[in-house]
């Protein structure tokens, strides 16, 4: 038999795996990492102990976790299912009875590395080994230093030296000299001077010392680029860099590997940038250069700026501004960026100057409100509610003439709407979304409620950003079911700080009425999230009781809420039937 070790992980992790909870609760992250030790494990115990590993893949626990899987709504827990149960099977079964899924997901790079798994054999190494590699690194230095001591001159043979030419000596001509003398008053008396200018930019500084003529240029390679923003010495140097940053990282992506080959270094830079120079718009260019490095390689660059917000060693602004780039990034990969840039036009100042703190700390302390994150939520958050408003001022005054179009004229509309082709729904779900949760369920587990994390500052903006991260994935995102799962009980375990705080509480009923927009099916929110609609149901109502009128503030909540309750009843009472069936069940 199998050492008790070994046996007990196998049992356990095979269990986990296949528990209907675990499928439906956890996050994917999770789930991958259980997939890969339940892998690595049915491997030692095939080595050891072929036929233990044979009982355990016929025992109820394996198969009704394969029977989970299969019938799991989430793509990504049946594909987990399906390479964990070809990579079994192909170590206890023969050939004529091997489990196959002949389909295209488990025959990607993803599938082939999870059913290689289990021809993983790491072994402890020999000292031996160890020695002779030192030892190897000792004689390869050894002989790189004498022939570096070796000097050019003892490599080279002598060459005789060639005799210097002698200076060639002009000589004087002699004798009596003839000069000429040109006059040309007479003609140049029709010709107007032009009038010296009042004052040279160039040389605006009495001492001429003091002029820079090597003023610097443009940078035009990443390189150039990196060592522009790592100067904090030059200011044109840095200001240079700053401002040009953008738009050359977009020019450099389509063409070569010069943005690749460097974006995480260049992520870095900027992403620790500060604003030494004070510089006009810094935070504006810092994040479009961030979104550009974002864009030009998405399948790398997302899931490393989701770690950085939770493992990096970063200021609340700086977790705030990766937040900001992931949720914008993802909107300009599904086609919204024209339509961001209509919703974030550059107003000018219209406030009274006695009633704003100095420049500096303005330009800190408003960044939450004037943030193209908390804009476009705003934007998204009133073309969410006018439907409903409408449809409810239908109910209580009957049709309004002034939203009736004519079929001429909502042809025309039709007509003028571009199809945009959403680039970020292939990698949305892994790159984006996934990163982004599974990395909070990990820092709660670890350090509870009282990390930086549950600031309300940063709580707000992350639970925003996801739900434009959803928005943007559109409704038809194969992905949704695992997406919706995962983003509502991310929403409910915050309910707690919501009622602490205003702008938390904002965020979460503006991510909830996100999630029951985006989800169109409803009759699959009844069937596989009815625990959910409930507990949703209930604490909307509470919180609507709870927050009265009169501001602004509380305004806006109260029609949040408002919202989130119309959509929840109407679910709720349309399949109430189905409901109450699966509450039972549950």
């Amino acid at each position: 038999m199998l050492e008790d070790p070994v046996q007990d992980l196998m049992e356990k992790t095979m269990k986990r795996f296949g528990d209907n909870l675990f499928v439906k609760h956890s996050p994917i992250l999770q789930q991958e990492a259980c997939a890969q030790i339940l892998l690595l494990v049915a491997g030692y115990a095939h080595r050891a102990q072929p036929m233990s590993l044979f009982i355990m893949a016929r025992s109820s626990a394996h198969l009704n976790g394969m029977s989970n899987r299969l019938n799991s709504s989430s793509s990504k827990a049946r594909f987990l299912g399906m390479v964990v149960g070809m990579a079994i099977s192909d170590l206890v079964d023969k050939s004529g009875s091997k489990m196959n899924f002949d389909i295209d997901d488990v025959k990607t790079p993803e599938g082939k590395w999870y059913q290689r798994l289990v021809r993983v054999d790491d072994k402890v190494g020999n000292y031996t080994e160890i020695k002779n590699v030192f030892s190897n690194e000792t004689t390869n230095a050894l002989s790189k230093n004498s022939r570096t001591n070796e000097t050019p001159a003892s490599r080279k043979k002598p060459v005789p030296s060639k005799p210097k030419p002698k200076p060639m000596i002009q000589e004087e001509p002699q004798g009596p000299r003839i000069m000429e003398v040109l006059d040309d008053s007479e003609e140049d008396d029709d010709l107007v001077p032009y009038a010296k200018p009042d004052s040279d930019p160039e040389d605006e500084d009495e001492d001429p010392t003091m002029i820079n003529r090597d003023k610097p240029k443009a940078p035009v390679y990443i390189r150039d680029l990196m060592a522009g923003l790592n100067d904090s010495e030059n200011y044109d140097r840095h200001s240079l860099a700053v401002k040009n940053a953008a738009a050359l990282i977009r020019r450099k992506a389509s063409f070569g590997k010069e943005v690749s080959d460097h974006a995480l270094e260049l992520a870095s830079i900027l992403v620790g940038l500060g604003d030494t120079f004070d510089m006009e718009d810094f935070l504006e260019l810092r994040l479009q250069a961030l979104i550009a490095v974002l864009v030009s390689n998405p399948s790398q660059m997302a899931p490393w700026f989701a770690r950085q917000v939770f493992d990096g060693d970063y200021s609340l602004s700086q977790r705030t501004t990766i937040l900001s780039v992931l949720g914008l990034g993802a909107r300009e990969l599904a086609g919204y960026k024209d339509e961001d840039e209509d919703l974030n036009p550059k107003i000018a100042a219209t406030a009274f100057p006695s009633k704003q703190l100095p420049e500096r700390l303005h330009k800190l302390y408003a960044a939450e409100r004037n943030a193209p994150l908390t804009r476009i939520a705003s934007g998204l958050e009133r073309a969410m509610i006018q439907p409903m408003a409408l449809d409810a001022a239908d109910k209580m005054s009957g049709p309004n003439i002034l939203k009736v179009r004519t079929f001429s004229s909502r042809m025309e509309v039709e007509k003028r709407k571009k199809v945009i082709p959403n680039a970020l729904a292939k990698i949305v779900a892994e790159g984006f979304f996934f990163p982004l949760t599974g990395r909070w369920w990990q820092n709660l587990q670890a350090y509870g409620a009282e990390n930086v994390h549950f600031q309300p500052f940063l709580l707000s903006t992350y639970l925003k950003t996801l739900s434009l991260i959803l928005h943007a994935a559109g409704s038809g995102t194969i992905s949704l079911p695992q997406m919706t799962a995962e983003f509502w009980e991310l929403i409910l375990s915050v309910r707690t700080n919501a009622l602490a705080d205003v702008s938390v509480l904002e965020a979460v009923l503006f991510a909830t009425l996100t999630l029951l927009d985006m989800n169109e099916d409803k009759r699959r929110l009844a069937e596989e999230h009815s625990k959910q609609l409930i507990e949703t149901q209930e604490w909307v109502e509470l919180v609507f009781d709870r927050v009265g009128g009169g501001d602004e503030e509380g305004e806006r909540i109260r029609m949040l809420a408002a919202s989130v309750l119309m959509k929840t009843r109407e679910v709720v009472e349309k399949y109430q039937r189905l409901m109450v069936g699966d509450l039972v069940d549950y």
